[in-house]
């Protein structure tokens, strides 16, 4: 008898895993999908030359940290606790940055981490503007810390 049950309970499970599977299939785009699954650049980074951290109105949060070689970001890395899209948002906003020049990441918008993904759904497209907002909070934070060595020079 008990035997039985949980082999019903594993038949139930895999079939819910299955329905989950395909409804994300149907809401998000290969490329949110991959990101989701397997992020890049996940961790904190020790002794990064800035970070941002922002809570978005949703209440994720999430935590950019970069470092910095001769003006260009060498790498970038998060942390967030939010949902998948979020975690989408955050592995390929660090892969955009990374190789770009300070002056060219102030200007990523939203939209153009929503194109990098192949897009998001109307209610996930508060992730990309989260991840951005993060970053955008790091590199005006780096700015100001900038501005106060060079007037205490």
């Amino acid at each position: 008898m008990e035997r039985d049950i949980a082999t019903d309970y594993d038949r139930m499970l895999d079939e819910l895993q299955r329905e989950v599977a395909e409804r994300e299939e149907e809401l998000y785009s290969e490329v949110v999908l991959r990101e989701a699954r397997n992020p890049h650049n996940v961790g904190e980074m020790p002794e990064a030359d800035f970070h941002g951290v922002v809570q978005g109105w949703c209440g994720d949060t999430m935590e950019i940290f970069v470092r910095l070689d001769n003006g260009t970001i060498k790498e970038a890395t998060f942390i967030t606790d939010g949902c998948g899209a979020t975690v989408a948002c955050g592995s390929m906003l660090t892969q955009m940055v990374t190789g770009m020049r300070l002056e060219e990441a102030e200007w990523v918008l939203p939209e153009d981490l929503i194109e990098a993904l192949d897009g998001l759904p109307e209610d996930s497209m508060h992730c990309a503007g989260l991840a951005v907002s993060t970053l955008q909070n790091a590199l005006f934070d780096w700015r100001v810390d900038q501005m106060e060595k060079e007037e205490a020079d």
